[in-house]
């Protein structure tokens, strides 16, 4: 599983980094992008979830690995 953000649709409003810090990082601006290469570690998966569920522009997504 890794997540994604849409760089068009963030706004900065920074819930997913909230919500699941060792999975995002921040800009200088609030602007999310998926820690190193967005791959969720075990353990945080329902943390990826809460941060899909909680974007209000819809800019996290998840990305199931194909194999």
């Amino acid at each position: 599983m890794k997540v994604r953000v849409d760089p068009e649709r963030c706004e900065g409003h920074s819930r997913c980094h909230a919500l699941a810090p060792d999975l995002f990082v921040l800009d200088d601006f609030g602007n999310a992008t998926a820690a190193s290469d967005g791959r969720v570690p075990p353990g945080l998966e329902d943390k990826a979830r809460l941060a899909v569920a909680n974007c209000p522009e819809y800019a996290v997504e998840i990305v199931e690995d194909a194999g």
